[in-house]
């Protein structure tokens, strides 16, 4: 009822898992992730307790093939199952019920395990994996878990049609205020073209919770400074005084509010995609 892939990052510490199916919130039911340890899916009549308990095997060291054979070992269903994980060490393991409905089966390799069922045919996987094959180790897991997923869905996808769609990534303090390890989870429970939104959703993401390069950013002289304070004056945020240290506080409380303040960290200067929004917000 579902194509997915799950995969390591280059890093081996950052996991993944793109979802998408004709169901209602895949989101809730099929990806699981820990930080350093490994990830998992679980579809086709999805058994919810592969996710707890395949994650407890990850993290007590267990490899992909071990961990897919211990939990469809103790469940009595496991003809009706599929299951994909990948491990700490770059494992990968795909698991595919001889009773899931057709076409149904899997793909796998270093660092990704890819697999589906009711689809239109083989030729989704094959896509998938060739998109996974093709994307730069260098671009950010979540852009090449993405670009797997839409290469399946234009191939055919689910062949009841697209309902949901999601996207968990996961790696070691990377969540928002390095709170927790939750880089990324969208999910789209109930859309015409979910892998399409999961993507517009994906581009929201990096603009709110991204962060730019340190080469990147403008260093904050005294003409850009004045042009930022001037900015933040005619939106309604003149800063208390002509410092650096003055503007760089109102553009802080200014960004917070706009929920760009992750991209606000620096002391003396300004993620230029700050700077374009704030141009944009004061009509310059």
């Amino acid at each position: 009822m579902t194509f997915s892939i799950v995969a390591s990052g280059a890093d081996g510490v950052s996991f993944g898992v793109a979802v998408a199916s004709k169901f209602l919130a895949v989101g809730a039911a099929v990806p699981a992730a820990a930080a350093g340890h490994g990830a998992l899916a679980t579809q086709s009549y999805a058994n919810l307790a592969y996710r707890p308990d395949g994650l407890a095997l990850l993290r007590s060291g267990a490899g992909a093939e071990r961990t897919v054979a211990t939990l469809t070992a103790a469940d009595s269903q496991r003809e009706q199952r599929q299951l994909g994980v990948v491990d700490r060490t770059g494992g990968s393991a795909s698991y595919t019920g001889k009773a899931c409905h057709p076409w149904a089966g899997g793909r796998w390799g270093p660092g990704y395990a890819i697999q589906g069922n009711i689809l239109t045919g083989e030729d989704v996987l094959a896509a998938m994996e060739e998109a996974w094959l093709e994307t730069s180790t260098a671009e950010p897991l979540a852009r090449r878990l993405l670009a797997a997923l839409s290469a399946g869905d234009q191939a055919g996808g689910d062949r009841r049609g697209r309902q949901s769609a999601a996207l968990l990534v996961v790696a070691p303090g990377g969540g928002y205020g390095g709170g927790d390890d939750v880089v990324a989870d969208l999910r789209v429970d109930d859309h015409p073209a979910p892998v399409a939104e999961l993507a517009r959703l994906l581009d929201l993401h990096d603009l709110y919770f991204g962060h730019a390069e340190e080469a990147d950013m403008l260093d904050l002289g005294p003409e850009l400074a004045e042009e930022v304070a001037q900015l933040l004056a005619a939106v309604g945020y003149r800063p208390a005084g002509s410092s650096l240290a003055a503007v760089m506080a109102a553009l802080a409380d200014w960004a917070g509010v706009e929920n760009l303040e992750e991209r606000t960290t620096s002391a003396d200067k300004v993620d230029p995609l700050v700077l374009g929004v704030l141009r944009e917000r004061a009509g310059r």
